[in-house]
């Protein structure tokens, strides 16, 4: 017999943008003597979300945001180089804040820092819209847009496609 695929909706594209604006919000008030944010997305939705919490800083204060992206190969981080494909100008001393859709066992964000670690920041926050709980990693998000209470065989997925932001689990 076939499992039958069931998703159910955590948060919907209004929720979701709520979430990034409270987020960034937070961003700015921990850092608000800040001249200037590093924002280093995890491939493909850290780096949306990364996006995302750029152009609500903007909003919020007259701070520069540079953006770029760690790849890093999720499911064996040790199959592939972990690098970041665009370079950041002047990165020491400055925070930077390290971006992923979700925390499950904190084992990619861990990996994920391993090229911020090439210069000398004035510190690396972490920000993730969904938080697990099930660390299995030293690590810890400063910026939640939700905790999420599953079981390890749920799945979260998020969509944030412009028009089709969405998580659910199936």
């Amino acid at each position: 017999m076939a499992k039958v695929s069931t998703k159910t909706t955590v948060l919907s594209s209004q929720e979701i943008m709520a979430k990034v604006k409270r987020m960034a919000y937070q961003i700015a008030e921990n850092n608000f003597n800040e001249k200037e944010l590093i924002l280093v997305g995890i491939k493909n939705r850290g780096s949306k979300l990364a996006e995302l919490l750029a152009k609500e800083l903007k909003n919020i204060q007259n701070v520069k945001v540079q953006i770029s992206t760690v790849y890093i190969e999720k499911r064996n981080p040790l199959e592939d180089e972990i690098e970041l494909k665009k370079a950041i100008q002047k990165p020491d001393d400055k925070v930077v804040i390290l971006i992923d859709d979700v925390a499950n066992t904190g084992r990619t964000l861990c990996y994920a820092i391993k090229p911020l670690l090439d210069f000398l920041p004035a510190k690396i926050q972490v920000a993730v819209l969904v938080d697990r709980k099930h660390k299995k990693f030293p690590i810890h998000a400063d910026y939640i847009g939700l905790q999420l209470s599953t079981v390890m065989e749920d799945y979260v997925k998020v969509s944030l496609e412009p028009g089709k932001e969405e998580v659910y689990l199936e």
